[in-house]
């Protein structure tokens, strides 16, 4: 098994244009996408297009949803609900209609796989899981032996062991047979672990592991700066927060 999962490219074409050559060295065929392909970013239209060709699986992330008025955008902060007006007017309806393609969530039982951008319990609430709190009842919302999930655009591996511990692995793991895993694969385009390199997953028969990849930074900003968006969603970009 040979698969990429990657998540929240939110409108940021260099991040993803780098983050698929990284993919494409490694002989990957299968793309999985947890969700939000726009929000944020200036290229809204081209990650919709790109994402939809090339992945396997699309998955609904909150701001997908907000383009198609599924989510209420007033729960947003104020920085992303500028950003999720300015999308709306921007993308062109071939694309938004793409967007109610997606899936609130996707098992793969020949994979042992779900698949969901928030969280396995209630995702269409959109709730971020903390790993020091209420990690622990998240298992009980799946049943299969994975599940890969986005929003936090914070990467970490939790490993249930058949005796209900939970260890964090923070780079990599080998799957054990007796354990059960919650992934998250991090964020293409708005990483929030104090690294800007663009987040993504790779699962090599067995091993899981993250890959951070370098990527123009400064060609997103300046668009961002060029459509008038947020200065403190351009200034972010720089820091990983």
């Amino acid at each position: 098994m040979l698969y990429a999962i990657i998540s929240d490219v939110h409108s940021n074409l260099e991040a993803l244009n780098a983050v698929l050559n990284d993919i494409k060295k490694f002989g990957i065929k299968e793309i999985f996408f947890l969700g939000d392909s726009v929000g944020y970013g200036p290229d809204p239209d081209e990650c919709t297009s790109i994402l939809n060709s090339l992945c396997s699986v699309l998955i609904a992330g909150n701001h997908d949803m907000a383009i198609i008025g599924l989510t209420d955008i007033s729960q947003f902060n104020s920085f992303a609900r500028i950003a999720i007006e300015w999308t709306s007017k921007q993308m062109k309806a071939e694309n938004i209609s793409l967007l109610k393609r997606y899936k609130m969530l996707q098992e793969i039982l020949e994979k042992n796989i779900f698949l969901v951008h928030a969280t396995p319990k209630k995702p269409e609430e959109w709730s971020y899981i903390d790993i020091m709190w209420d990690v622990d009842k998240q298992f009980h919302y799946f049943d299969d032996k994975i599940c890969f999930v986005g929003h936090s655009h914070k990467p970490f591996i939790i490993e249930k062991k058949s005796s209900g511990e939970l260890l964090l692995h923070k780079e990599e793991v080998r799957l054990s047979e007796k354990s059960r895993y919650l992934i998250n694969v991090g964020s293409v385009g708005q990483p929030r672990d104090r690294d800007p390199r663009a987040s993504y997953c790779i699962f090599d028969n067995g091993l899981i592991y993250f890959r951070r990849i370098e990527y123009n930074i400064k060609k997103t900003q300046k668009k961002m700066m060029g459509y008038g968006l947020p200065v403190y969603l351009i200034e972010r970009l720089s820091y990983g927060v």
